[in-house]
């Protein structure tokens, strides 16, 4: 029981100081987001939001659990239908080249919504467990979804790209993972933010022009499964980690990254466009004390949000 009303505790307290947080984790983006991420000539890194992110190299682009439709909280509550935004997408989504796939970590709709409407107009495939094989069949392209397999590497034009079996975080009150189970729903009309179930979750591990990536959209793993060493770049889902024991403490040590970018700290409610809010206790000025009490060596720093990069 403890756990549990330890999570009360820190929920009731975030949001009593909501507005002061807000503030701390403004400044705290500001200067992490002054430390640049260097990156070969001719490499792209955007940041879409949430744990969505564009990679571009030598003509060809990659996308990694793009989500820039945005369903409302009302819409959740609802249970209203949440699929793409095709306006969203023509202003925020840009493809330098050909898009050679889509990876999606999980299916939760903050991960999973634009993925089908993506690998639809680029004419690419999505590749992720059997629940975006689901999600995929559902928009009727059965035909360009990849239910991967673990370690297997997959080449997409400059990418080398492979999936290592992970969990996510426990976010209910750390005893449980929200909408857990397969994505299992039948209509295309009763797909609600709920009916996004999580399914497999993936980490994904993405070689470029000379550098490695790990990609983590939760912050939870299995430790034995975590086989990457010596990564560049961890892009590292952080809004769970007070949901996980020992998270930075296990994680770390095993990836042993150069760099460290955090990701998953913005409202994923809040249309794109608007200015950035942060999620509940996100506590961004606490990352470099709480990574550097692992490692003192490592960089840590930010992408701006596409978006506010594009100046909208």
């Amino acid at each position: 029981m403890l756990r549990p009303l330890r999570h009360v505790g820190e929920l009731a307290r975030a949001g009593a100081t909501r507005r002061s947080s807000e503030r701390a984790d403004g400044q705290a983006l500001a200067e992490l987001e002054a430390r640049p991420l260097e990156l070969p000539a001719g490499l792209e890194v955007e940041w879409l939001g949430v744990s969505g992110y564009r990679l571009s190299y030598e003509g060809r682009t990659l996308f990694v659990d793009p989500y820039l439709s945005r369903a409302p909280f009302r819409d959740l509550v609802l249970r209203r239908q949440a699929v793409p935004d095709p306006a969203a997408l023509e202003h925020f989504v840009r493809a330098p080249g050909e898009v050679v796939g889509v990876l999606v970590g999980h299916t939760h709709f903050d991960h999973a919504v634009d993925a089908p409407e993506i690998a639809r107009r680029f004419g690419c495939r999505a590749y992720g467990s059997r629940s975006l094989v689901n999600l995929m069949a559902l928009h009727g392209l059965a035909d360009r979804a990849v239910e991967v397999e673990p370690y297997r590497t997959c080449e997409l034009g400059p990418f080398e790209v492979s999936f290592t079996p992970s969990v996510h975080s426990k976010l209910l009150l750390g005893l449980a993972v929200p909408y857990d189970g397969d994505l299992t729903c039948e209509h295309l009309d009763a797909l609600t933010p709920g009916a996004y179930r999580c399914g497999q979750v993936w980490g994904i591990s993405i070689k470029v022009a000379g550098l490695s990536f790990y990609h983590q959209g939760s912050a939870n793993l299995i430790d034995e499964a975590v086989r990457e060493r010596d990564v560049d770049v961890f892009l590292a889902g952080v809004a769970g980690r007070n949901f996980t024991d020992d998270y930075w403490q296990r994680i770390i040590p095993r990836l042993d990254p150069k760099a460290v970018v955090p990701t998953h700290y913005d409202n994923f409610f809040r249309p794109l466009g608007q200015r950035l809010e942060f999620v509940s206790d996100v506590r961004l000025g606490a990352l470099p004390e709480e990574i550097g009490a692992v490692s003192g060596d490592l960089k840590i720093a930010a992408l701006p949000r596409a978006d506010i990069s594009m100046g909208t």
